[in-house]
């Protein structure tokens, strides 16, 4: 492709390292894109209070497409720009219901957002008792299920221990139908459930209208499920060489894992 107008990375298992860090090589090769006035939107299944930390490591200030397109973050504002694809309560109780029928002892947990990364306001994650994270437990507001479902949430989790994400994925779609979107970000028992129609590809879709960029001049990195939707929709999508198959057979490129700078490799092509 031609020199990209629009990057979008992915976070981890692509733009960070597997130390879950940034290596100089990746730091300096977004510096330099910076430099050069093109824009670099994280995309990524991370909720937005899980952005700043990554961003100041990158030396990042513009936007963050969030919990898999459905937030649209500004990061140097840190202010929520755009929600999109909300869960309602009632939605959540019949997700709930009929999870607990195709997933037998599941438990769930549901990310909220307010005005920004940390709003004071909001219990921005709440989790059932025994909800297994796997990323480290710890995190979250244990709480009993109704209150979970009782407030509006932009992304429920669901875990269940003993099956892997695509497992999960499987037996979930095939009852929810087009209610909500299944994705999964890892393999270690947990998927994502939104909005139907609200994916990575369409909040980067917003971002591109923002700074006026065809798709064309866009190029994307991903490794996972919920990476796939942007990988097609970009003009040049790219996965890791460590990606989910389905992420590879998506992309028009496969890159070196992120052990070896595979987001960096590419983007030195012109920066």
């Amino acid at each position: 492709m031609e020199k990209p107008q629009l990057i979008a990375s992915d976070v981890d298992g692509t733009l960070l390292a597997p130390t879950e860090t940034l290596t100089k090589r990746t730091i300096d090769v977004i510096a330099r894109v910076l430099d050069d006035g093109v824009p670099f939107v994280l995309a990524t299944g991370r909720p937005p209070r899980w952005i700043p930390r990554v961003a100041e490591e990158a030396g990042l200030t513009g936007y963050a497409v969030c919990a898999n397109g459905a937030v649209l973050y500004d990061i140097g504002a840190d202010r929520i720009v755009a929600v999109h694809g909300t869960l309602e309560p009632m939605l959540l109780h019949d997700i709930a219901s009929t999870l607990d029928k195709a997933l037998p002892g599941c438990r769930i947990a549901a990310e909220r957002v307010g005005t920004s990364a940390f709003d004071p306001d909001v219990r921005n994650f709440v989790i059932e008792p025994d909800y297994h994270n796997p990323w480290g437990d710890g995190e979250g507001a244990t709480t009993p299920r109704g209150e979970i479902l009782g407030l509006p949430a932009i992304k429920v989790l669901v875990s269940a221990r003993g099956m892997t994400s695509g497992e999960m994925a499987e037996a979930v779609s095939a009852v929810l139908d087009d209610a909500v979107d299944v994705t999964y970000s890892t393999d270690g028992g947990l998927i994502e459930l939104s909005a139907h129609g609200v994916t990575k590809a369409t909040g980067l879709a917003e971002v591109a209208e923002r700074f006026g960029v065809g798709v064309d001049r866009v190029i994307a990195f991903g490794d996972m499920p919920n990476d796939i939707e942007m990988l097609r929709w970009a003009g040049h999508g790219v996965a890791m060489a460590n990606a989910h198959p389905s992420a590879i057979a998506a992309a028009d490129e496969v890159t070196a894992p992120n052990s070896e700078d595979g987001v960096a490799q590419v983007l030195e092509r012109w920066f």
